[in-house]
Protein backbone atom coordinates (compact mmCIF):
# COMPACT_ATOMS: atom_id res chain seq x y z
CA UNK A 1 0.00 0.00 0.00
CA UNK A 2 1.41 3.36 -1.16
CA UNK A 3 1.65 6.19 1.39
CA UNK A 4 -0.66 9.36 1.10
CA UNK A 5 2.70 11.50 0.02
CA UNK A 6 3.62 8.75 -2.78
CA UNK A 7 -0.41 9.09 -3.88
CA UNK A 8 0.09 12.81 -4.13
CA UNK A 9 3.47 13.10 -5.80
CA UNK A 10 2.05 10.76 -8.92
CA UNK A 11 -1.44 12.29 -9.20
CA UNK A 12 0.78 15.81 -9.56
CA UNK A 13 2.40 17.72 -12.11
CA UNK A 14 5.82 18.16 -11.24
CA UNK A 15 7.28 22.36 -12.02
CA UNK A 16 9.41 21.22 -14.87
CA UNK A 17 6.00 19.70 -16.72
CA UNK A 18 4.20 22.96 -15.43
CA UNK A 19 6.93 25.12 -17.16
CA UNK A 20 6.85 23.38 -20.75
CA UNK A 21 3.04 23.47 -20.73
CA UNK A 22 3.46 27.43 -20.18
CA UNK A 23 6.20 27.64 -22.54
CA UNK A 24 4.07 25.75 -25.33
CA UNK A 25 0.79 28.00 -24.82
CA UNK A 26 2.81 30.87 -24.83
CA UNK A 27 4.44 30.02 -28.40
CA UNK A 28 1.00 29.55 -29.31
CA UNK A 29 0.24 32.99 -28.34
CA UNK A 30 2.68 34.32 -30.13
CA UNK A 31 1.80 32.68 -33.52
CA UNK A 32 -1.91 33.43 -33.19
CA UNK A 33 -1.16 37.64 -31.92
CA UNK A 34 0.99 37.56 -34.70
CA UNK A 35 -1.32 36.29 -37.27
CA UNK A 36 -4.21 38.41 -35.65
CA UNK A 37 -1.74 41.75 -36.22
CA UNK A 38 -1.05 40.99 -39.82
CA UNK A 39 -4.87 40.52 -40.86
CA UNK A 40 -5.52 43.82 -39.15
CA UNK A 41 -3.13 45.54 -40.82
CA UNK A 42 -4.48 44.43 -43.79
CA UNK A 43 -8.06 45.13 -42.90
CA UNK A 44 -6.31 49.15 -42.48
CA UNK A 45 -4.73 48.85 -46.27
CA UNK A 46 -7.88 47.95 -47.37
CA UNK A 47 -10.23 50.44 -45.33
CA UNK A 48 -7.57 53.25 -46.60
CA UNK A 49 -8.38 52.04 -50.26
CA UNK A 50 -12.11 51.95 -49.58
CA UNK A 51 -11.57 55.10 -47.94
CA UNK A 52 -9.94 57.01 -50.84
CA UNK A 53 -12.28 55.89 -53.56
CA UNK A 54 -14.93 57.02 -51.71
CA UNK A 55 -13.78 60.38 -51.32
CA UNK A 56 -12.65 60.45 -54.85
CA UNK A 57 -16.40 59.25 -55.78
CA UNK A 58 -17.45 62.46 -53.54
CA UNK A 59 -15.01 64.91 -55.58
CA UNK A 60 -16.33 63.61 -58.54
CA UNK A 61 -19.34 64.41 -57.59
CA UNK A 62 -18.32 67.76 -56.39
CA UNK A 63 -17.04 68.29 -60.47
CA UNK A 64 -20.03 67.12 -62.19
CA UNK A 65 -22.04 69.83 -60.12
CA UNK A 66 -19.49 73.01 -60.06
CA UNK A 67 -17.03 72.26 -63.57
CA UNK A 68 -14.08 72.15 -61.08
CA UNK A 69 -12.31 70.32 -58.19
CA UNK A 70 -11.56 72.00 -54.92
CA UNK A 71 -8.07 73.27 -54.44
CA UNK A 72 -5.54 71.87 -52.56
CA UNK A 73 -6.40 74.71 -49.65
CA UNK A 74 -9.83 74.20 -50.08
CA UNK A 75 -9.17 70.70 -48.94
CA UNK A 76 -11.47 67.69 -48.59
CA UNK A 77 -13.36 69.62 -46.11
CA UNK A 78 -15.38 70.93 -49.34
CA UNK A 79 -16.65 68.44 -49.27
CA UNK A 80 -18.35 68.79 -46.37
CA UNK A 81 -18.67 72.33 -46.19
CA UNK A 82 -19.01 75.11 -49.20
CA UNK A 83 -15.57 76.96 -49.65
CA UNK A 84 -15.68 80.31 -48.73
CA UNK A 85 -12.55 81.28 -50.08
CA UNK A 86 -10.35 80.60 -53.68
CA UNK A 87 -13.11 79.40 -56.89
CA UNK A 88 -16.42 79.65 -54.77
CA UNK A 89 -18.70 76.92 -56.28
CA UNK A 90 -22.27 78.14 -57.54
CA UNK A 91 -24.24 74.99 -57.46
CA UNK A 92 -22.61 73.13 -54.11
CA UNK A 93 -25.10 70.23 -53.23
CA UNK A 94 -26.65 71.72 -49.79
CA UNK A 95 -26.13 68.44 -47.91
CA UNK A 96 -22.47 68.15 -49.15
CA UNK A 97 -20.61 65.36 -50.64
CA UNK A 98 -19.90 63.12 -47.73
CA UNK A 99 -21.98 61.84 -44.95
CA UNK A 100 -20.49 63.14 -41.64
CA UNK A 101 -19.80 67.05 -40.08
CA UNK A 102 -15.81 65.70 -40.99
CA UNK A 103 -13.65 63.73 -42.91
CA UNK A 104 -12.33 61.14 -41.71
CA UNK A 105 -8.38 60.51 -40.97
CA UNK A 106 -7.01 57.01 -42.37
CA UNK A 107 -7.08 54.02 -40.77
CA UNK A 108 -3.92 54.98 -38.72
CA UNK A 109 -5.59 58.18 -37.57
CA UNK A 110 -3.80 60.16 -39.74
CA UNK A 111 -5.28 62.67 -42.01
CA UNK A 112 -5.69 62.14 -46.22
CA UNK A 113 -3.31 64.41 -48.26
CA UNK A 114 -5.40 66.44 -50.73
CA UNK A 115 -3.73 67.81 -53.77
CA UNK A 116 -5.51 70.02 -56.72
CA UNK A 117 -3.89 70.09 -59.27
CA UNK A 118 -2.06 66.98 -59.27
CA UNK A 119 0.19 65.72 -61.94
CA UNK A 120 -2.90 63.90 -63.55
CA UNK A 121 -4.91 67.39 -63.96
CA UNK A 122 -7.39 66.25 -61.73
CA UNK A 123 -6.34 65.23 -58.16
CA UNK A 124 -4.76 63.15 -55.85
CA UNK A 125 -5.55 61.65 -52.29
CA UNK A 126 -2.71 60.25 -50.51
CA UNK A 127 -2.66 58.05 -47.36
CA UNK A 128 0.85 57.70 -46.01
CA UNK A 129 0.43 54.28 -44.44
CA UNK A 130 0.90 52.83 -40.90
CA UNK A 131 3.73 55.38 -40.10
CA UNK A 132 2.23 58.36 -41.53
CA UNK A 133 5.32 59.49 -43.39
CA UNK A 134 6.25 59.39 -47.03
CA UNK A 135 6.96 56.26 -49.22
CA UNK A 136 7.99 53.17 -46.81
CA UNK A 137 7.39 49.49 -47.62
CA UNK A 138 4.99 47.05 -46.46
CA UNK A 139 1.89 48.23 -44.04
CA UNK A 140 4.33 51.58 -43.87
CA UNK A 141 3.92 52.12 -48.00
CA UNK A 142 1.74 54.99 -49.45
CA UNK A 143 -1.80 54.58 -51.04
CA UNK A 144 -2.89 56.87 -53.55
CA UNK A 145 -5.85 57.36 -55.69
CA UNK A 146 -3.60 57.89 -58.53
CA UNK A 147 -2.50 54.14 -58.14
CA UNK A 148 -5.44 52.64 -56.70
CA UNK A 149 -6.77 50.57 -59.31
CA UNK A 150 -3.43 49.00 -60.09
CA UNK A 151 -2.46 47.60 -56.66
CA UNK A 152 -4.73 45.00 -55.07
Amino acid sequence: MRSAFARRRASGLTLLEIMVVVMIMGMIAAIVSKVVIDRMEVARVNTARAQIAELAGALDMFYADNSFFPTTEQGLDSLIHKPTTGRVPDKYNDNGYLNGSVVPDDPWGHPYEYISPSANGKYEIICRGADGLEGGEGYDADISSANLSTKK
